[in-house]
């Protein structure tokens, strides 16, 4: 089951103008959302965070909020994104997009929909990696700025998921995040001693 947090209303307000209005977004509009017949509709809206890999070493990585994103709905299905982003003068609409990421964003919400434990969903992107999992936060209600993914909390790889991790598994963070760190470790210096 999922308790989705509710975005911020100027970060909504910022997709329903850009997708009223054409002209008020710099970047031209998708070919599906170009080809789309009928009413476009933001819906779910997920919380971006980014893994920050420049902790200190040994201490677990922390996350950071960067942003808002809505898959945009034509009909039955998803059929591009739009991502919001803080700025100082408040959350802004920062563009329109689509891909594989779309599709696999919507199977990994109907996925954690039928868990038998309540969840709160959030995007969390890995960019060294080209990563992106669904973040199932099993903690409590708070604030969508948590700084780290709890042991106890899923993490669900979305396709394209990077080679020797399976997209649309969930793991536990516990699991899954060493993997990750692992990977994102700078590699040894050419003749130094190998880590003990």
């Amino acid at each position: 089951m999922l308790r989705p947090s509710p975005a911020p209303v100027p970060a909504l307000r910022s997709v329903l103008a850009a997708l009223g209005s054409p002209t008020a977004v710099r970047e031209p509009r998708t070919p599906a959302l170009r080809a789309a017949q009928g009413p476009l509709s933001p819906e779910r809206p997920l919380p971006v965070h980014v893994l920050d890999v420049t902790g200190t070493p040994g201490l677990a990585p922390r996350t950071r909020l960067a942003g808002w994103r809505f898959l945009i709905r034509s009909g039955d299905r998803a059929i591009a994104a739009a991502d919001t982003v803080l700025t100082p003068d408040g959350w802004v609409f920062s563009h329109f997009f689509e891909g594989p990421y779309v599709s696999a964003t919507e199977r990994a919400l109907l996925q954690a929909e039928a868990l038998p434990v309540t969840y709160r969903p959030r995007l969390l992107s890995v960019p060294e990696l080209y990563m992106l999992t669904l973040w199932l936060d099993a903690g409590p209600d708070t604030d969508d700025d948590a700084d780290a993914p709890a042991a106890d909390d899923l993490m669900v790889p979305l396709a394209p998921a990077p080679p020797g991790i399976a997209a649309h598994r969930p793991y536990q963070v516990a699991d899954l995040l060493p993997v990750l760190t692992t990977r994102l470790a700078p590699p040894p210096l050419l003749g130094s001693p190998a880590p003990a």
